[in-house]
């Protein structure tokens, strides 16, 4: 990639970006007041299973088909893959919080970019035409950018696994150090999700992980917490 896409990529992976992830747990914080998650080891099986059920199998497959699309110029496949992406994420809280995180990066590279692509794909998304989750937006974002598909993926997911490490942080008694074994663990767990997400097709996003749901639907309902999701 030239060094103005890679700067861009540091851009969009970096934490200081104000797209309000710091404010979710996708779940997690459920886990923790049931006690199924405790520790270190805990978390980092926990995040496996994200990564490998519903980060590979369904935010990377919208990601790539989005990134695939903006390169051609596509925005009936980036509405498409948006649409569907919502359609298999059961959450309600998941849903909400990836279209509020997708509609403030959207409205942020508006802002920051002349680009007559990314407007009208924010006018899709206002007009309803297309959710604007966060995976597809990041998606477009990244091939205007120049950023490779397969570095957008990493990104993706070196993004979701440091939010999560973040919550975890303010919800269990982990150490900075902790943090960073188990991030560094996870690389190999990253790589085989996107490399499972690179031949599937929109059509074929399949999350599969059932406790995930039960929990985040259980979140929903919890009378105090300190995530949104």
């Amino acid at each position: 990639m030239s060094d103005d896409a890679t700067l861009e990529s540091f851009r969009l992976a970096d934490s200081f970006l104000p797209v309000g992830t710091y404010s979710v747990s996708y779940g997690l914080e459920q886990f923790v007041a049931d006690g199924r998650v405790e520790d270190a080891a805990d978390l980092e099986a926990l995040l496996e299973t994200y990564l490998r059920r519903q980060v590979g199998p369904a935010d990377l497959v919208a990601l790539r088909a989005a990134h695939s699309a903006a390169c051609r110029g596509d925005l009936d496949a980036v509405c498409r893959a948006d649409r569907r992406l919502s359609a298999v994420t059961l959450a309600a809280e998941f849903r909400e919080s990836a279209q509020q995180s997708g509609d403030r990066l959207l409205s942020l590279q508006c802002e920051i970019r002349d680009e007559q692509f990314l407007e009208t794909y924010a006018e899709r998304v206002g007009d309803g035409d297309a959710p604007g989750n966060y995976a597809v937006v990041l998606g477009v974002a990244t091939a205007i950018a120049g950023i490779d598909e397969r570095e957008a993926c990493l990104l993706s997911c070196h993004g979701f696994v440091t939010g999560l490490l973040g919550a975890a942080q303010r919800l269990l008694s982990l150490g900075h150090t902790d943090a960073q074994r188990i991030l560094d663990a996870l690389k190999p767990v990253m790589t085989a999700a996107i490399d499972d997400s690179a031949d599937r097709a929109v059509d074929e996003m399949t999350p599969f992980a059932p406790l995930v749901d039960v929990l985040a639907a259980e979140h929903e309902r919890a009378e105090r917490r300190l995530f949104a999701s």
